[in-house]
């Protein structure tokens, strides 16, 4: 008895020394995954942190640069030797990419680049081959042509392409300096500057470009849309700064569906090429003080020859032809996914902002007026795929003339 009780003492106390080394191990493994992840998080996450310190040591750099020779620009001697243009805070950045809120002359404005450094910018090649006096004008229209069409995916003839430099370029006699060179094109290298210098005298749906200094450039300062908004944009203060207070949320909210469905007719229907935006979120777009909607990040908006190139690509499925908010489909027998899109702006507008807008739970007591039911049903109708561009553009139509006659009954 006495054998069989040490017999079981023995192996009860194996045991607990099993379990108690299996727990150990199983501690810290999970504590070397905890530390691994944390240290992951740190180099992803952390080293791309939006700090003012870091921010203001980038812009300190592109000021040495300037002194030096190195880039040029409007902007620079207001930014490096006036301080004129007063670093505020840092809004975003992300693998180089940097958005800083400032003030120029007391107005504010965001500075914006794809990289951080003017450096990580390819150089001005041409710059290897010629003396810059032999550099003329037109060479540097029809490099920004070659680049935009590199870039944008953009056949842009010289009679109808907005020149970008036009206004800079005109009765200037003298060569460019290698700084200027340099300046150009680390500018042309960054996509959304591009549609948005483009698109300056074209569009009113587009922030405006105020100036640059190196690979910065500068654009009017409006307040972005957020999802956690109740109304998605910040109408309270846009009606504050009105000059008439006539006008309720709920108008202000028709206003602005109004001038979206303006955007979207606009770039369809008013350049050369359909201009498609495959990432609707409101936190892309701003309001000005008129109500206009204004896009203010274009990093994945495409014309219809770039959006094309960015569809057909392989697929074995329907899933492998959608781009964030742009949908093609998938031919099983060819394996390749369709070059035509086949949802739209409208419908992802009407899916992620009207729908919020005019779902019966956020509309006042007004939204059981059969018009504003009217409203609804057609906002419900637009989300959902179309069956046709007909469709389309009926729907549109429709969506138009609800909007208009329900603001006017708000007033009523």
């Amino acid at each position: 008895m006495r054998a069989w009780r040490s017999w079981s003492f023995r192996r009860l106390r194996g045991k607990v020394f099993r379990k108690t080394t299996l727990l150990f191990v199983l501690f810290w493994f999970a504590l070397w995954i905890l530390v691994n992840t944390l240290v992951f998080m740190h180099g992803t996450i952390f080293s791309d942190f939006c700090t003012d310190e870091k921010s203001k040591r980038i812009l300190a750099r592109v000021c040495e640069e300037y002194k030096e020779g190195t880039l040029t620009g409007d902007l620079c001697e207001d930014l490096c030797i006036n301080e004129q243009v007063v670093y505020k805070k840092c809004l975003y950045y992300e693998k180089g990419k940097k958005v800083i809120k400032a003030t120029w002359h007391g107005i504010p404005i965001i500075l914006k680049s794809k990289l951080e450094n003017f450096s990580a910018y390819e150089t001005f090649g041409l710059l290897d081959y010629q003396e810059m006096q032999d550099i003329s004008s037109m060479d540097i229209i029809f490099l920004a042509m070659l680049q935009i069409k590199n870039s944008l995916g953009l056949e842009l003839k010289n009679t109808t392409m907005p020149t970008i430099w036009a206004k800079y370029l005109q009765g200037r006699a003298e060569p460019f300096s290698q700084a200027e060179l340099a300046t150009m094109w680390s500018l042309l290298q960054q996509e959304e500057y591009m549609f948005f210098k483009m698109l300056q005298d074209l569009s009113r749906h587009v922030v405006k470009v105020m100036g640059s200094c190196g690979h910065f450039y500068a654009v009017e300062y409006l307040v972005a849309g957020h999802a956690w908004n109740q109304n998605l944009f910040a109408i309270e203060e846009l009606l504050d700064s009105l000059s008439y207070d006539s006008l309720t949320s709920r108008g202000a909210i028709h206003k602005i569906a109004l001038s979206f469905l303006d955007m979207v007719k606009h770039f369809e229907n008013d350049f050369s090429y359909h201009l498609h935006l495959c990432d609707i979120k409101p936190e892309n777009f701003a309001i000005r003080k008129d109500l206009t909607v204004v896009a203010i990040d274009v990093d994945m908006a495409f014309f219809e020859p770039k959006m094309k190139d960015i569809l057909e690509q392989n697929c074995t499925n329907d899933a492998d032809c959608n781009f964030f908010d742009c949908y093609s489909t998938c031919n099983v027998k060819t394996r390749r996914c369709g070059a035509k899109r086949i949802n739209s702006n409208l419908q992802v507008i009407c899916d992620k902002i009207f729908r919020h807008w005019f779902s019966p739970s956020l509309i006042d007591a007004k939204a059981n007026l059969p018009l504003q039911v009217q409203l609804q049903q057609a906002v419900q109708r637009c989300a959902e795929p179309l069956d046709s561009d007909q469709e389309q553009k009926r729907l549109f139509s429709e969506l138009y003339k609800l909007l208009q006659t329900s603001e006017r009954q708000l007033h009523e």
